[in-house]
């Protein structure tokens, strides 16, 4: 159960104490970026069922029909790279506005996504 939808791509083999997915396989960081990006918010939001308080239910049935589109082998290192730089800027309280737009702008090209697309989804994802 989440209110932020975040999602973490994990190298260093972090140990929690609370229910998580996994994910593994190729393309890993493309998966990370998508589904931290505002696209997947806007299209999927409503797929998890909303709790008290403004959280949502995260299911494991849903993500295993998850479509993401395939990058190619540059694209998944920009989109590691990026994610690999937010996450370190968030673990030292860092401002990652200005990355976290530049990874979504990243997202909308790769959807090839219109420029009234991307007002619409900037508009109802904050």
């Amino acid at each position: 159960m989440t209110k932020y939808l975040p999602f973490y791509f994990d190298e260093e083999q972090y140990l929690i104490n609370q229910k998580a997915f996994i994910v593994t396989g190729e393309s890993i960081g493309t998966l990370t970026a998508f589904c931290n990006s505002k696209l997947f918010k806007f299209v999927y939001l409503d797929n998890f069922p909303e709790l008290q308080g403004g959280t949502r239910e995260l299911s494991k049935v849903f993500f295993e029909k998850l479509f993401v589109k395939k990058a190619s082998i540059s694209d998944e290192l920009e989109y590691l790279k990026l994610i690999k730089e937010i996450q370190k800027c968030k673990l030292l309280n860092k401002e990652t506005t200005f990355l976290e737009r530049k990874l979504n702008e990243k997202i909308f090209d790769f959807y090839k996504l219109t420029y009234d697309e991307i007002l619409a989804i900037n508009q109802v994802i904050d």
